[in-house]
């Protein structure tokens, strides 16, 4: 999940292959991205997607950026004071603030933020979840479900959905624990 966007994107860690996901993109999914993106009532993000989208969102007039900075935005920190991206609040306590959001937005959307998704997974704050996987191996970065991740059940709710140039969509909702196979010593 890292570094997707562009190059230099993202280098933490000495990742260098930063702006993998462009190659992919075709007219039908980034359709169905501007749809989620246009359907979110807030944006959740953590602070390391907050430093490299406040260099660009806020500067970019289409359906995008119109969307990204007129909803409400929030920002998972521990040290920022004073964001400079207008409508943007500091969530510093993230399982219960984003609790709270919850009961106030209707759709709140993470993009990105693989340091605040676990947050939110180990808080049962994450209620659907859209993967796309990418016909592409890297090899290196940072992953969405690495170790450490709270162990959860899911029902697919949408999908798979394939897109001209390989991607593919599917989306769950966290139905609880995982079930284990029981294994009778008879």
């Amino acid at each position: 999940m890292q570094g997707p966007g562009g190059p230099g994107e993202d280098v933490e860690g000495g990742f260098e292959q930063s702006g993998w996901q462009a190659p992919y993109a075709d007219e039908d999914s980034g359709g169905l991205i501007l749809d989620s993106i246009l359907a979110q009532d807030a944006l959740l993000i953590g602070r390391k997607t907050y430093d490299i989208w406040v260099k660009y969102w806020p500067h970019m007039h289409d359906a995008v950026g119109d969307r990204f900075n007129s909803i409400p935005k929030y920002v998972a920190s521990r040290s920022l004071s004073n964001p400079e991206w207008a409508g943007t609040t500091v969530v510093r306590d993230v399982p219960s603030e984003v609790a709270a959001l919850k009961d106030v937005h209707g759709d709140i959307r993470v993009w990105g933020s693989g340091e605040l998704m676990q947050t939110l997974f180990a808080n049962d704050l994450v209620d659907q979840i859209d993967v796309f996987t990418y016909p592409v191996v890297l090899g290196a970065g940072k992953r969405v479900f690495r170790e450490g991740t709270v162990p959860s059940a899911m029902e697919l709710v949408d999908g798979p959905r394939g897109f001209s140039r390989g991607v593919v969509l599917t989306s769950y909702r966290r139905i609880g624990s995982p079930e284990y196979a029981q294994i009778s010593p008879d």
